[in-house]
């Protein structure tokens, strides 16, 4: 899916829960059953449901079908626009502080000068 304002929004809210943090964080290390991933939680499993559809309407996981279980799927895409979309940002003020750091460079240099 492309990344439009909307899909970035939705991605970063959903990680803006410690809990929807800690269970991509689970899935990173591999898929997991919704069971698997309540475990760690003092929380329902209707609870961690409506966690988990969070994270897959903004399409950070998806959840298959292998017969009776339906493990979830960390959707590895998603997590690299929204890394991509920080990495942009910390070009564009990395490319600021060293212009700033330039020019108190020339403003110190010009005060040695002056004296």
């Amino acid at each position: 899916m492309p990344l439009t304002e909307e899909r970035l929004n939705a991605t970063f809210t959903a990680l803006a829960d410690p809990t929807r943090r800690a269970i991509v964080g689970r899935l990173a290390r591999g898929d997991a059953t919704v069971n698997e991933l309540a475990a760690p939680f003092a929380m329902t499993l209707p609870g961690i449901s409506k966690h988990l559809k969070v994270l897959e309407r903004c399409g950070l996981i998806s959840r298959s079908r292998h017969a009776q279980f339906r493990p979830c799927h960390l959707e590895r895409a998603a997590l690299d626009a929204a890394l991509e979309w920080i990495e942009e940002h910390r070009r564009v003020w990395d490319k600021r502080f060293d212009k700033l750091d330039a020019h108190l460079r020339d403003i110190q240099t010009d005060q040695r000068g002056g004296r």
